[in-house]
């Protein structure tokens, strides 16, 4: 439970400080995010446990892909990360797991995370358009998965990969019996400033 405070912690730090950096109020990120001021106030004291989908609305009112919320704010700035420097997050809806890869505050647009999809589970995010240009890939390492993005659906099983430009809702499933394990890689137009 402790690591569960640690990353709730981490994801106040980061939300508060991507806030000021953009100099934009509580009010101004809840009509760009869709999430009510009370529950990004909560967000940023770490008094809530949020979901995947209320993280990455917030994420896209901050002009920053999701992952941008996991980084260790207080890490040093360094090219390499270590397996036991990581740490994970369980989405209390799904029951996702994620775990960044990327090396924390390393001025770089790409970002690495891997995540594991329980079976049956599923994740829709509903922001479409966004401020900034987001390119996706997903790397199959085990399971399968049905992503739709938009209109568009696609089946993939073990070592596909697939890459779209997010600009429409999309959602994760996996149907079958067994856990979905995949990297996801993104770069954004902002990637390059993620150490501030």
């Amino acid at each position: 439970m402790k690591e569960r405070v640690d990353i709730d912690a981490r994801i106040a730090g980061r939300v508060r400080s991507l806030r000021a950096e953009l100099g934009m109020t509580l009010d101004e990120l809840a009509a760009r995010s869709d999430v009510s001021r009370s529950m990004i106030s909560l967000v940023e004291r770490g008094e809530s446990s949020p979901t995947a989908v209320v993280l990455e609305k917030i994420a896209t009112g901050l002009r920053v892909p999701l992952a941008r919320l996991f980084d260790d704010a207080g890490a040093a700035p360094s090219p390499l990360a270590r397996r036991q420097d990581r740490s994970t997050w369980r989405d209390p809806q799904s029951g996702y797991v994620r775990r960044n890869l990327s090396p924390a505050n390393f001025p770089s647009p790409i970002q690495m995370t891997e995540i594991v999809l329980p079976a049956g589970a599923r994740v829709a995010y509903e922001t479409g358009a966004r401020d900034i240009t987001i390119h996706q890939q997903i790397w199959m390492l085990a399971g399968e998965l049905e992503v739709a993005h938009g209109k568009e659906r696609w089946r993939l099983g073990p070592d596909d990969c697939l890459a779209m430009e997010l600009r429409a809702p999309t959602a994760f499933h996996n149907r079958t019996r067994k856990a979905a394990r995949y990297v996801v890689v993104v770069t954004s137009d902002r990637g390059a400033r993620r150490g501030r």
